[in-house]
């Protein structure tokens, strides 16, 4: 009698999505269940000591493939490269600071997708909303204050 391992839940995940569970899928799927919002260049640094002979276009390959499945979000932040996360099927936006790029989640305060409804549908049927607001984090608020008081500090020692 022969028995089965069992399969793990990254793998099981791969499967009920209808993907093949491969060692890339799971290493990558892996590399974003802790949260955040990756790019592609640091799943692919999370992943390559496991996967040494992979290389960053084949984990742009993998994340497409997650992302057509719906296990990934990819998040598409203005002037940066794309972002990937875990936390799918909920109804979800974006922080995203223009200085540093750091992203947080921001719960949608409605609850409901598609959360916003526009003035004019054009005859779609809407779905979901995707809204990413942007500003400056406190971290970076704080570095801006510090460096407008060095400037102050010196032009007034300078006799400015």
């Amino acid at each position: 009698m022969t028995t089965t391992r069992p399969l793990s839940s990254t793998a099981e995940r791969l499967h009920d999505a209808g993907l093949r569970s491969t060692a890339p899928r799971r290493a990558a799927l892996e590399a974003l269940a802790p949260g955040g919002h990756l790019d592609a260049s640091e799943i692919f640094e999370a992943v390559k000591s496991e996967l040494p002979g992979t290389s960053l276009q084949a984990v742009y390959g993998v994340l497409g493939a997650l992302t057509e499945a719906g296990l990934v979000r990819k998040i598409e932040p203005g002037g940066s490269a794309a972002r990937y996360e875990a936390r799918v099927g909920d109804n979800h936006h974006h922080m995203v600071c223009r200085e540093c790029g750091r992203i947080e989640d921001v719960q949608c305060a409605i609850g409901a997708a598609p959360c916003l409804v526009p003035s004019e549908d054009h005859g779609f049927t809407v779905e979901a909303a995707e809204v990413t607001f942007l500003g400056t984090c406190p971290d970076c608020r704080a570095a801006d204050a510090a460096g407008a008081a060095e400037t102050d500090d010196a032009g007034r020692a300078s006799g400015a």
